[in-house]
């Protein structure tokens, strides 16, 4: 069994690898074409940007690949040697902080250099090695916290319940829509600060559109957001009571009143079309089959990974296996998705009217960088919104008419 599951990971490894490299050859192509959406020097600088992205993307699938392999070919067994399996939920917690533990450290320094090598030499970040290094010890810490009496419950679970399996997916399910409630108002602020929004007209405005769509709100809220990054954001965060308008400080800096607006008529879209419940459902799907596949594995596979199959170990062979599910399932959510999208545009559009839109997205384009097109396999596979280039024909953007009128513009001005 262990070498079907080597296999599969192998396969999912290769797959990544063969997307990555199919979309950095395919950027490489575009680049040369004529610059759409961006100017020349953005559409270059946005390209290259997503080549940089792919590249170390194959490093961390490759460490990835060699870490799964460690850990299958003797390092769960060494690691339940060291933890030993006598004390029970504290063995398992010991075992599975270890395992976290070990990735944490050997992925560190490909965040580091993504978030300062990599994100800093195309200006997107902006965070000081203080504020990396205090954001990292605050998720830490809520991971040990929130971790802990998580996995110490699912272990007490799979310990004392032969069908461990179901209700270990019921408790991580429950578990994952109250993190989704509290987020907003008690995990976000430990990273960010919240401050009500300050532009009355503006707030006054966005409570009118909450009133027409039916959207009770915990409030409108900026955050400063430009500290840590320069990409143009808006949510509406939560569930239930909690449910909030978030938006970036950056956002308030490049885009007008109307565009904002038609911004966040795209997000009340999805609350209008209950997406965000339709991902729920998605979510819960997922999780039931993962915890169902990896409960009804044979007991032989962890004789073959020379361990004790107590809660840690079933708990870290579900992380272990993760990935691999959530590749396989991406192209079923990402299809799912980007239909959303689409749909929301429509209702921001209607909301905010569909040129504010139109130049919204082009203006999130240009100040995020973002290449217009990508590899159709890469769409299958990762994109949860449809290319922005797409989205803007669906609204029915033309440039050529745009830059056309623009010329026309200017020439009737001279």
């Amino acid at each position: 069994m262990l070498e079907i599951i080597i296999g599969i990971f192998s396969i999912y490894t290769l797959l990544k690898v063969y997307t990555s490299v199919m979309q950095i050859g395919y950027v490489s192509d575009m680049k040369k074409q004529d610059a759409v959406l961006l100017s020349a020097a953005k559409y270059m600088v946005a390209g290259n940007y997503a080549i940089a992205k792919e590249r170390l993307s194959i490093v961390e699938a490759f460490i990835e690949y060699i870490l799964f392999l460690l850990w299958a070919l003797g390092g769960f067994a060494y690691l339940q040697r060291v933890v030993g399996i006598d004390d029970g939920i504290v063995s398992d917690l010991l075992f599975l902080f270890g395992f976290f533990a070990v990735g944490y450290i050997v992925t560190l320094p490909l965040d580091i250099y993504r978030v300062f090598k990599l994100d800093k030499s195309f200006h997107f970040t902006k965070t000081t090695p203080k504020l990396y290094i205090i954001d990292q010890l605050k998720s830490i810490a809520i991971f040990i916290i929130v971790g802990g009496l998580g996995f110490g419950l699912l272990s007490y679970i799979i310990s004392n319940f032969s069908n461990w399996w179901l209700w270990s997916f019921i408790v991580v399910f429950l578990f994952l829509v109250l993190v989704n409630m509290l987020y907003p108002t008690l995990i976000a602020p430990l990273f960010n600060k919240f401050k009500p929004l300050e532009d009355s007209a503006l707030q006054a405005d966005i409570e009118k559109i909450l009133k027409e769509v039916g959207l009770n709100s915990d409030g409108i809220f900026t955050i400063d957001a430009s500290k840590r990054d320069a990409r143009l954001n808006a949510y509406f965060g939560g569930l239930g009571k909690s449910k909030r308008v978030v938006l970036f400080d950056t956002l308030l800096e490049k885009l007008s009143k109307s565009e904002i607006l038609a911004v966040l008529g795209h997000e009340l879209g999805h609350y209008s079309h209950k997406d965000v419940f339709k991902n729920i459902a998605l979510m819960g799907l997922f999780l039931f089959v993962v915890f169902w596949v990896v409960g009804n594995l044979p007991q032989s596979l962890f004789t073959e990974l020379g361990v004790v199959a107590n809660g840690g170990a079933k708990i870290a062979l579900i992380m272990l296996l993760l990935p691999i599910f959530s590749f396989a399932y991406m192209p079923i959510m990402g299809l799912m998705s980007r239909h959303n999208e689409y749909e929301a545009d429509k209702f921001g559009a209607k909301i905010g009217g569909k040129e504010n839109l139109i130049n919204a997205l082009l203006k999130l384009v240009s100040e995020n960088k973002a290449f217009p097109y990508s590899h159709p396999i890469y769409i299958f596979f990762y994109y949860t919104h449809p290319p922005v280039i797409e989205r803007l024909k669906e609204l029915g953007y033309d440039e050529q008419k745009r830059e056309d009128s623009v010329i026309l513009g200017f020439l009737n001005d001279a």
